[in-house]
């Protein structure tokens, strides 16, 4: 189920792509690797954490 809307979506893949390029550059610690994780929500479009805590950003999925 999708749950993680437009900018949402944006923001997360951006900020997973700037954490594995970092962790990628030796810029930051193995930790900039969990950068996969919002890369992965963002590009799905669905977060467990959302589910779990009853959060959705996004539009379509609310009219639903």
């Amino acid at each position: 189920m999708k749950n993680v809307g437009g900018l949402d979506r944006g923001l997360r893949i951006i900020v997973g792509l700037v954490l594995i390029a970092l962790a990628a550059t030796g810029t930051v610690g193995w930790w900039g690797w969990l950068g996969v994780v919002p890369l992965l929500t963002g590009l799905i479009g669905g977060c467990p954490a959302y589910s779990l805590l009853g959060v959705n950003t996004c539009p379509v999925s609310k009219k639903n």
